[in-house]
């Protein structure tokens, strides 16, 4: 998994210098959401990380007509976007896409589905240049697993209306139709305030990393060499515009089928180990799930994803 992160940045250089990079270290194994596990000086790290990365994000903002970072939010640990389904309204309150091992909790483990459960998850909203432009809260965990798919869905307490009014943005809408190899991509790392740029190689019958198996997962073109914190992009087909997949995670060291290191096995069991190449889940599973005002209906037609 492209694991969450407790990042401390250097401050910038002296000017004309350029930035100084960032040094990132790995969190404890459960993935718990870094505001929960290190109090007010992560916070005030956090701060200064942000305005940091809000200046560099003025020195690579997208060039226009490309795809930006406009809908997209940082998490404390992880990346994510706030996303509509094709037949949401915009009175409906906005849900916000990201992965399931990006929980605030931690890790589900294998085979357990979270539904409806309370939340306060707090998410910065990007423009589309990458500045932060307001703080978005969470009522509600609608849906969360690492079952079949790396997933999470949280429901916020403003509606689309209500965000687009306020500071001009629209949500990024997930395709219903599944993609296709060669489709021309682009993951979008909130966290980071990085665009990746690449195509879809192929799909991964069956993904294994750890105790978790993932089926029909999006494999990346080389170009597309996420790092830890992008967890919880979204995929963005660059010619359409829409939400195809959420980034979760690459192999690493070329282990086989490890934490970071996850493996293809494909419909005869043959195992691939492609180290440096990444991954995505798709999302076009989900429309089928949502109803009137955003609710989730496990039960309804279509909805195949995993269910408690």
């Amino acid at each position: 998994m492209r694991k969450p992160l407790v990042v401390a940045l250097c401050a910038l250089a002296m000017a004309g210098a350029g930035a100084a990079p960032a040094v990132a270290a790995e969190p404890s194994p459960t993935g718990a959401d870094s505001s929960t596990t290190t109090g007010t000086t992560t916070g005030t790290v956090m701060d200064t990380v942000n305005g940091v990365l809000d200046t560099v994000s003025g020195l690579t903002a997208p060039k226009a007509g490309a795809v930006n970072f406009a809908g997209t939010v940082a998490l404390s640990n992880c990346s994510g976007s706030v996303v509509r389904m094709p037949g949401s309204a915009d009175d409906d309150p906005a849900l916000v896409l990201t992965n399931g091992h990006c929980l605030e909790s931690g890790f589900p483990a294998p085979g357990q589905v979270l539904v409806d459960r309370a939340s306060s998850r707090t998410f910065s909203l990007l423009s589309s240049s990458g500045s932060r432009v307001a703080t978005l809260r969470a009522d509600r965990l609608v849906y969360a697993t690492m079952t079949d798919t790396d997933a999470a869905i949280y429901r916020l307490r403003t509606t689309y209306a209500q965000i687009k009014s306020a500071y001009g943005i629209d949500a990024l809408t997930l395709d219903a139709n599944r993609p296709a190899a060669g489709t021309s991509i682009s993951v979008v790392s909130g966290y980071w305030k990085r665009i990746y740029n690449c195509s879809v190689d192929g799909f991964a019958y069956r993904m294994k990393e750890g105790d978790w198996t993932w089926k029909d997962s999006v494999r990346y073109t080389p170009e597309c060499n996420t790092i830890g914190g992008t967890s919880g992009s979204p995929v963005v087909d660059s010619a359409t515009g829409k939400v195809v997949a959420v980034n979760n995670t690459g192999n690493e060291d070329g282990e086989r089928c490890t934490v970071n290191n996850p493996c293809e096995v494909d419909e005869n069991g043959t195992v691939t180990v492609r180290q440096g190449i990444n991954y995505a889940q798709q999302t076009y599973q989900f429309p089928a799930c949502f109803g009137v005002d955003n609710k989730l209906d496990l039960s309804a037609s279509g909805c195949l994803i995993p269910k408690p």
